[in-house]
């Protein structure tokens, strides 16, 4: 059980402060809540109290005796600042402690996550993203906000992302620390495709695989956390879309072919940095589509269907790959009286020809449909590299840890 104090500033999207406390105290964490004065008057102490089941406070006179704003942050395993609104980041920045949140982050030693949330021109204006490079070269983790409605009737960049989202980066920063998250990727373009596509038999039936999509959204959501312009391919994925993520959602073989195709910029559009093939694409389709279902017991009652091999969507981004783009292969691998995962997966990485293979081991139902997941990232050039057994977040991070290892520097560094 890790101790997390949840610091929550005073902003509208407070409310999302209480689906977070819930995510952190049903995944087993001893959560103190420390919200600012302001964020006491969206969201009541009774509600933070009764939902994680310790004292609520927001200055540094209550409970003298147990020195609350010292020993608060020196036991803390993880800070999250959710939202933090321009005010408690120009604060933090400077280094005030004129409440119990911001003395608490002074003394805290753990890794402290703030996600920002405010109106877009407050995102925009130059002093607070001075204020966030500043927490950011400190070592602080700022998580870009979402992009989508505000307060009123406006919308852009600044809006708090879901709290799942938010639950499941704090995760990945529980376990690596805050190197997990690096602003390593800032200034990357990055396609993913996450899914598994379906190729129809008839208006109701179609040929599919059991891919859920949770290990791409994870590499989306972390590759935005890390800065990247994401670009999500999603094939039959019904999951709500990471935040500061672009979906393009597709269907069929062909239809991802295509997106990917044109987002990887194979047709002469804006290069991608890196592209990364996590969907699961069908091997083959029918010959042929019927126009209404196939029904048992009639004249159109199939005795076989005819199948068709799809085209190699991994193979062809290889070969029409722009200059310095990295390509990246997912391979979901048994064993067999032939050769073990391994095997099997060096050889597909040498016949796809892509820079890097990760691995699946998906004997007796591992991986599809799961929150956890351990990978190899096998290698065309340079040593491979194992990411041990966690969350579909963690693995993520420790995915892109060895991609931005290949990656060359960003023009004009």
């Amino acid at each position: 059980m890790s101790r997390i104090v949840l610091g929550v500033s005073g902003g509208v999207a407070a409310y999302k402060a209480v689906l977070l406390l819930r995510a952190f105290t049903e995944a087993g964490h001893d959560v103190r809540v420390v919200p600012t004065p302001g964020a006491l008057h969206f969201v009541g102490a009774a509600t933070f109290e009764a939902l994680s089941g310790n004292p609520v406070t927001t200055d540094v006179w209550s409970d003298v005796p147990e020195v609350a704003h010292v020993r608060i942050g020196q036991e803390a395993d993880l800070v999250v600042v959710a939202p933090a609104t321009a005010d408690l980041l120009a604060r933090a920045a400077m280094g005030r402690a004129d409440d119990l949140l911001t003395a608490t982050l002074l003394t805290a030693h753990c890794p402290v996550v703030f996600v920002p949330a405010m109106h877009t021109e407050m995102w925009l204006h130059p002093a607070t993203q001075d204020n966030v490079a500043t927490l950011r070269r400190r070592g602080a983790v700022v998580l870009p906000p979402a992009i989508g409605r505000l307060t009123g009737p406006d919308s852009g960049p600044g809006r708090l992302p879901e709290p799942t989202d938010i639950a499941a980066l704090a995760g990945v920063v529980l376990a690596g620390g805050a190197a997990a998250l690096p602003g390593d990727l800032t200034g990357r373009r990055v396609v993913i495709s996450a899914g598994g596509t379906r190729e129809p038999l008839d208006p109701v039936r179609y040929l599919g695989n059991r891919s859920s999509g949770k290990q791409g959204w994870a590499l989306a959501r972390v590759a935005a956390a890390r800065g990247a312009d994401v670009v999500l391919v999603a094939a039959n994925v019904e999951i709500a879309a990471p935040f500061g993520v672009r979906v393009v959602p597709v269907g069929t073989a062909e239809e991802l072919r295509a997106a990917m195709l044109a987002e990887a910029g194979a047709g002469g559009e804006a290069m991608a940095d890196v592209v990364v093939m996590s969907a699961a694409v069908a091997d083959f389709r029918p010959v042929t589509v019927a126009a209404t279902k196939l029904k048992k017991g009639t004249a159109g009652e199939p005795s076989a269907i005819a199948l068709v091999r799809n085209p190699d969507v991994l193979a062809e981004l290889v070969t029409k790959r722009p200059p310095g783009q990295l390509v990246v292969g997912f391979a979901a691998e048994t064993g067999d009286g032939d050769a073990d995962v391994l095997t099997h997966a060096r050889a597909k990485l040498l016949r796809k020809g892509c820079d890097l293979l990760v691995v699946n081991d998906v004997s007796a139902g591992q991986v599809f449909g799961r929150a956890d997941n351990a990978v190899v990232v096998l290698a065309a050039e340079g040593p491979d590299t194992e990411v041990p057994h966690g969350s579909k977040d963690a693995v993520a991070a420790g995915i892109w840890t060895a991609v931005t290892a290949r990656l060359a520097p960003p023009a004009g560094s």
